[in-house]
């Protein structure tokens, strides 16, 4: 879980440590991202399908550079078998980690498509170039105000949604989660995005660690109407095992999360 008070340091640190592959990213950018003055992390994509045995995820992490400059990594988790545990690898570009995709999943190598800015696509490499600099810096951003609902980018994928947000609920423990009357408007999901929200954090509860993460489900309906679930992923239970929590806002969300911080 990503903690919004560890320093851009110890993130990159920790980032490496885990990665199996940290070795084959080149000395220079290491080097570089070792004087970053700020980094902001990202859900990219998102793949669960346990009747499938699939698990992976792909993370987007930015760091603002002394020289202005942005440089990005590319973090794929994922499990090759559904009692395994996650594995890291990391990349420093879209493609490197298409061609991981292709070799631990067999899947066609297809680099995903870049995304646009106001003067055309975002050229791939270890940052940004002109074309890129505001939206890189726009994720950075986010690390001192998080943005209003009209201002979030939405980049929708359309694969599977309406069962992403059957899974969404299925998994959710809170007993006032979204009811029927959701789950039935969800079923005509035919695009959606997965977005960490920024407000995340740690806290003691009952004397243990305690994680909080807060993720956003924006789905697109038939009608062209847009829906969100607010979904909490938190350690801050009696045995210290992981829990969801869903939310028809923001706002309750971020209100259970404050809820439990103060509950010891």
């Amino acid at each position: 879980m990503s903690d919004p008070y560890e320093t851009t340091e110890a993130h990159l640190d920790r980032l490496l440590g885990r990665a199996l592959n940290s070795f084959d990213l080149p000395d220079a950018l290491v080097e570089r991202l070792a004087a970053a003055l700020a980094h902001s992390s990202s859900l990219y994509t998102t793949h669960h399908s346990p009747s499938a045995g699939v698990w992976r995820e792909t993370h987007r992490h930015t760091y603002l550079l002394c020289d202005g400059e942005t440089v990005s990594l590319w973090e794929l988790v994922y499990r090759l078998s559904s009692e395994g545990d996650a594995r890291h690898e990391v990349f420093a570009s879209r493609e490197e980690l298409s061609l991981a995709g292709a070799r631990l999943f067999g899947e066609a190598a297809a680099v995903p498509a870049p995304s646009l800015g106001p003067d055309g696509p975002e050229e791939p490499g270890w940052g940004a170039d002109a074309d890129g600099v505001e939206e890189e810096l726009a994720l950075l951003s986010a690390l001192f105000a998080a943005p209003g609902p009209g201002e979030r980018h939405r980049a929708y994928t359309g694969e599977e949604s309406a069962d992403h947000a059957r899974r969404v609920l299925r998994r959710a423990e809170n007993a006032d989660r979204p009811g029927p009357e959701t789950a039935a408007l969800l079923r005509s999901a035919y695009a959606h995005q997965i977005t960490q929200a920024f407000g995340g954090r740690h806290c003691l509860a009952d004397g243990r660690d305690a994680g909080f993460s807060l993720y956003e489900h924006a789905f697109v309906l038939l009608d062209g109407s847009e829906l969100s679930l607010w979904e909490v992923e938190h350690t801050a239970t009696p045995d210290g095992r992981h829990m969801c929590e869903v939310y028809a806002t923001e706002a309750a969300a971020r209100g259970a999360m404050e809820l439990r911080t103060r509950v010891r």
